[in-house]
């Protein structure tokens, strides 16, 4: 008999475990799920590179390397920097680029010298093309800024080097501002994107103008 009972009052203790198991199991894949698909999904901005070239004059015969350009942690993700204040940065929260910046930056320069056909080649590194200059840049400023009444403020500085020997042929610090309302990061992004607009096309000038 008092086998029997014992056998018993494991097999409820072994049922009661499996229930509980199975509960926490459920709970578990509840919350997981609720976790898919409660989250906010995050507007993703990109920029677009300009195609109209009318002031433009000259020609260049080289081939060109445009890497990734270098800039700070802060400007270096998927973030789109806002600045309160000269001291402070933020960023929007329901919004992201459609990659790092420096990488949307390098891909928005290529298809920029692309667009306007005044150079022989462009490449990014990996691409396995023979080039004689490469366009080394940094991303100082690039971000919405909360002074006068809202602006978009890019910095960019560049250097072209002689792929053969590493020596510096000319280098330039390019900065535009334009008007951008930060009540939402779609009225930012419009101003970034004239920004870098005019950006773009002054760096192109200028690299057509040294080569």
């Amino acid at each position: 008999m008092m086998r029997i009972r014992c056998e018993v009052v494991f097999l409820s203790f072994v049922v009661s475990t499996i229930r509980h198991i199975c509960l926490l199991g459920l709970c578990l894949f509840l919350a997981a799920c609720s976790g898919l698909g409660g989250g906010k999904e995050l507007a993703t901005f990109d920029l677009s590179a300009p195609t109209e070239f009318s002031g433009l004059s000259g020609r260049s015969n080289r081939q060109i390397l445009i890497p990734a350009p270098t800039a700070l942690k802060s400007l270096d993700s998927e973030m789109i920097v806002v600045r309160p204040n000269d001291s402070e940065i933020t960023y929007f929260g329901d919004a992201q680029w459609s990659d790092r910046l420096p990488k949307v930056v390098q891909d928005k320069l290529i298809q920029t010298i692309e667009n306007s056909r005044r150079v022989a080649s462009v490449a990014k590194p990996g691409d396995g093309v023979v080039v004689d200059y490469k366009i080394a840049t940094v991303i100082r400023h690039f971000e919405l800024v909360a002074t006068n009444g809202g602006q978009a403020v890019i910095e960019i500085s560049a250097k072209i080097i002689n792929d053969r020997n590493g020596r510096v042929r000319a280098s330039k610090i390019f900065r535009t501002t334009a008007p951008a309302s930060l009540s939402s990061a779609k009225a930012g992004i419009t101003g970034l994107d004239a920004a870098s607009d005019q950006i773009f096309g002054d760096m192109l000038a200028w690299i057509v103008r040294i080569l």
